[in-house]
């Protein structure tokens, strides 16, 4: 992807974004020199948990087909999970597009609420992991939506509108798009990292590869590495 396309993203849903009423954290209009003074003194924590912007089209380069936006705005370590205590949750905001796909996947660790906050409908495909990971063709899929438990098909879709929502398990694996219209998505779940706890179906990249052809709007969670070190 082009940095002038993920400017124009990062605009463009930011608008979004506040035409629900969600207002975003401070540090996301940071410019990228402010997050690295931060980061190098008082807010490490953004840099080392990996919140912030985050643009993917799954390195395909066409995000209008198969891509995601999301924005980290808590997360805390997978060091806290023995322990029991600390920040133990994440949550994200996201933006699926009309038919746009975030491909066939699954988590290694996290289980996670996925909610329509407005727009279009939320679609789902889902299935049920055999033993061994891979995806069972064939079984029943449980999942709770608010609160109530639902019998589906494999393969089978399901449809949130506005306000409702489905929690994904690790055992369930999960494509989603919008239909009617864009969707501002909410996600909240256990300690997330996305370097490692992704595991898709086709052997696709979870983070793309920018084209520096103007300056960064914000930096993203996959500039961290080279901006902020």
């Amino acid at each position: 992807m082009k940095r002038s396309m993920v400017n124009e993203i990062l605009k463009d849903s930011d608008a979004f974004i506040r035409s629900f009423g969600y207002i975003m954290p401070p540090f996301a209009y940071w410019t990228p020199e402010e997050l690295k003074q931060h980061a190098a003194s008082d807010s490490p924590m953004i840099r080392d948990h990996a919140l912030g912007w985050d643009i993917t089209d799954y390195g395909l380069g066409k995000f209008d087909e198969m891509g995601l936006f999301l924005f980290t705005v808590r997360n805390g370590t997978n060091d806290n999970v023995p322990k029991g205590k600390g920040m133990l949750y994440a949550e994200k905001i996201m933006i699926s597009g009309e038919n746009q796909i975030s491909p066939m996947h699954r988590h290694n660790m996290k289980t996670e609420d996925i909610i329509n906050r407005g727009g279009g409908t939320l679609v789902l495909e889902l299935f049920k992991a055999k033993s061994d990971g891979s995806i069972d063709e064939s079984a029943e899929v449980r999942v709770l939506t608010d609160g109530r438990e639902r019998s589906m098909g494999a393969g089978d879709h399901l449809k949130l509108k506005p306000g409702e929502s489905v929690t994904l398990e690790t055992d369930t694996w999960h494509a989603f798009w919008g239909e009617g219209g864009r969707v501002l998505i909410g996600e909240v779940s256990n300690v997330n990292d996305d370097r490692t706890d992704n595991v898709f179906r086709e052997p696709i990249g979870r983070f793309s590869q920018i084209e520096e052809d103007e300056a960064p709007l914000h930096l993203l969670v996959s500039d961290y590495d080279k901006w902020l070190a």
